[in-house]
Parts: C-alpha cells; sequence; structure tokens
C-alpha cells in the first residue's frame, strides 16, 4: 500500500515541475500542485499511559511526543467548465479518523472531480471525496483562528462521499448546495446498510466582515437491520468586525432514533464562541469557550450515568514569521460532569493539555 501511495506523490511531484507550466500558458486550464505539513508536540497534564489523548480527540491526539498531525500533497485542475482534485495525506490525524475505512481509502485526503452544468449560472455538479459541508473548522490548521479543533468539530464530519450540487450566485453572496451521501463521514459504507444520506448548505455572505451558515444532515450510519435515522443541524456566523478583532459563533443540534422505528429520539447539541485578535501581520490571539451535551451518548461514549457533558476553555498565541509558515502555542482545559478522563490509575472529571505545533504550506 505505501509502495503505491509513494509512487504518487512522485507523480504528483513530478506534475509540479513540469506541466504546472500549463498555468503560466493559459489562464482557462490551470493545473496547481500544492502541499501542507503541520508538525506537533502535546503535553496531556493527567500523562495517559498509553500516550493517546481522550478518543473524542482525532487531531492532536499523542501526549509527550512530536509527531505529523496532517501531511498532504494536493493536485488540482481547474478550468471554465471541469475541476478536479486529488490529496493524498499522512499523519496521526489520518491514522484516528480514517480507522474505518479499508486500505489506501484511509490515505485518500481529498478526491473528486465536477462540472459546471449551466453557461450563464455558476451550477456545478461534483462528485467523490470531498470536505465536509458541515462547520466552520477544518483539519488543516492553519486555515483555522484556534490551534486544536473543538469538541464539536471533532465530532462531526471533517470528510464526506458521494454527489453534490452548487450554486454560487453572480454576486457571490449566495451558495446553495444539496447532496448525497454515503453516511456520517464515511468513504466506503456501513456493512449492510443500503440507504443514503442526505445533506444541504446554505451560506450568505452580505458583505465581506459577515458570513452565515446553515448545513444539515439527515441519514443513518448503521446496516439496515439497526437502522436509526439522524437528523443533524449546523450553524454558525464569522464576523470580523473590525480588520483585527473577529468573532465566530456556532451552534450544532442533532437527534437520533432511540431504537429502529421508535417515534423517541436522542439529542445532543454543543455551541462555541471564538474570539481572534489579529495585532499585527505577524502575530495573533484567540480565545475560545464550548460546551458539549450528549447525555445519551450518540456521538460520544462516557460510560458515565450523565453521559457526555463537557465544558471548554482555550487561549492561543500564533505567530507567522513568513506568510508560509505558522508557530502556534495553545492552553486548552475541559471539565466533565462525570469522571470520565483517566489519571493514573483513577477517573478525575478534568483534562489540561498545551499544545504546540509547526504548518507550512506552498
Amino acid at each position: 500500500m505505501f509502495s503505491n501511495i509513494k509512487k504518487i506523490f512522485l507523480g504528483l511531484a513530478i506534475i509540479k515541475s513540469t506541466d504546472i507550466i500549463a498555468q503560466d500558458s493559459s489562464k482557462k486550464n490551470q493545473l496547481s500542485v500544492s502541499a501542507y505539513v503541520e508538525v506537533y508536540y502535546s503535553y496531556d497534564f493527567n500523562q495517559p499511559a498509553n500516550n493517546t489523548r481522550p478518543s473524542f480527540f482525532y487531531n492532536h491526539n499523542r501526549h509527550n511526543e512530536f509527531n505529523l498531525n496532517l501531511g498532504f500533497l494536493k493536485a488540482s485542475y481547474n478550468a471554465d467548465k471541469v475541476r478536479a482534485n486529488l490529496a493524498l495525506a499522512l499523519g496521526t490525524y489520518i491514522h484516528a479518523n480514517y480507522a474505518a475505512e479499508p486500505g489506501v481509502l484511509q490515505n485518500i485526503f481529498e478526491a473528486n472531480a465536477g462540472v459546471k452544468i449551466s453557461k450563464k449560472k455558476n451550477l456545478w455538479i461534483d462528485a467523490g471525496i470531498f470536505s465536509s459541508h458541515i462547520g466552520f473548522e477544518s483539519a488543516i490548521s492553519k486555515d483555522c483562528w484556534t490551534l486544536t479543533r473543538s469538541i464539536l468539530a471533532e465530532n462531526s464530519p471533517y470528510f464526506e462521499s458521494g454527489a453534490k450540487i452548487t450554486y454560487t450566485s453572480n454576486n457571490d453572496k449566495w451558495l446553495v448546495s444539496g447532496l448525497l451521501l454515503n453516511g456520517w463521514q464515511r468513504i466506503k459504507k456501513v456493512n449492510g446498510n443500503s440507504a443514503l444520506s442526505y445533506g444541504t448548505q446554505l451560506q450568505y455572505r452580505p458583505n465581506s466582515k459577515l458570513l452565515i451558515n446553515y448545513s444539515t444532515f439527515m441519514g443513518t450510519d448503521k446496516p439496515d437491520s439497526t437502522r436509526q435515522w439522524r437528523y443533524f443541524h449546523n450553524l454558525y456566523t464569522i464576523f470580523n468586525v473590525t480588520a483585527k478583532f473577529g468573532i465566530t459563533a456556532g451552534f450544532d443540534i442533532g437527534t437520533e432514533q432511540k431504537a429502529k422505528g421508535s417515534s423517541k429520539m436522542n439529542t445532543w447539541y454543543a455551541p462555541v464562541l471564538i474570539l481572534k485578535h489579529t495585532i499585527n501581520s505577524k502575530w495573533a490571539i484567540a480565545a475560545r469557550g464550548e460546551y458539549y451535551y450528549d447525555r445519551d451518548e450518540v456521538i460520544v461514549a462516557s460510560g458515565t450515568s450523565n453521559g457526555f457533558q463537557t465544558t471548554g476553555f482555550s487561549l492561543n498565541v500564533d505567530y507567522a514569521p513568513i506568510s508560509k509558515a505558522l508557530i502556534r502555542l495553545e492552553a486548552r482545559t475541559l471539565k466533565s460532569k462525570d469522571n470520565i478522563f483517566v489519571k493514573g490509575n483513577t477517573f478525575i472529571n478534568h483534562n489540561t493539555f498545551i499544545t504546540a505545533s509547526l504548518a507550512v504550506s506552498y
């Protein structure tokens, strides 16, 4: 498997040194290659014995070791009526979040193709593996306001596979998308599941300062024999109050049938608020407050009487010595209603950790 991955990476590198010249000769047919590498060190004061942080974290989840969170090489082709992306990735994020996928699919960060189906309107159909339509945070840390991901982001889809139709208004203020998906963050469907899942996205940008997004998911991630329908809503807004100060506010809420055919539902929800201050072109700070409620353990299993009910706060400092590099340091603390965190041979209700990272992109 890894030998095949190496061959593909080598092929992309050759593309970068040769075929990428097409960018200069034609504005309509552009082939580009990009790369991203993020290494990190995280120290968990609970000192987990196996050096693995709590199971609901998929990014930066190794304790007291230097490691690669995410590294990928991506080739993109963009023309007037067709587009395509292919990105292959490695890292502890990939190992944790793609564990359910078979073989080489575990290393596919992105693989999709699209075609424009209208001459006058910006209307596209895309199919393949692509970034999730849910949430304001991605696995690419440098694109997020905080170093580590919020609990709501870690426990909702980062990626999805299927097909989507997307319309963007001519003034770029509106984006409307409908999706047919293989499941809740699935490339390969769950064995025994014959149903597709569905998604929608509505995004509004009235001006350069404000973004409002509402995304939904409806589907099932279980075999037909135990099918439980899930309904999920993701709402967030990003408001850049000034050139140096911004606010992101998000709220997720989901429901899932308690059992197949049941009219009773389990509910979970999660609010988050992030404030960011850009000091200058090199320095920035951000603070986050969050809460995650999943008493019925639909998403996060805690094995406690009150389920997963956790509050968190974090503060990070960013330094960008050059435009393509970002050095970050974050302190974060979590407190749960029950004793869900392991420290030594006991369970406690809090978890504090610090994380540092270096991300380079080109």
